[in-house]
């Protein structure tokens, strides 16, 4: 891998972090009606909340990593 392309590899993984994290906080809002999703540790939260949380954040970034290393790779393909 070249040099800029690793570097742009890097700052879109960096983006592409920003961007779930972003998602992720939106929708769980949206389907909890509260601000903050559920750590594991918080003796507060249910079991299902914290395991729902957990899988709905990993679906997030697993899908939006995968969209923007891609977009990346067609990028670069086209301009070689």
């Amino acid at each position: 891998m070249k040099p800029v392309e690793k570097a742009t590899s890097v700052g879109m993984g960096l983006v592409s972090g920003a961007l779930a994290a972003s998602l992720f906080r939106q929708v769980w809002k949206l389907a909890s009606g509260r601000d903050d999703a559920p750590e594991a540790d918080d003796p507060d939260r249910t079991w299902t909340e914290v395991l729902v949380a957990a899988a709905v954040q990993g679906a997030i970034f697993g899908l939006v990593r995968a969209a923007v290393h891609r977009a990346g790779a067609r990028t670069f393909q086209r301009r070689r």
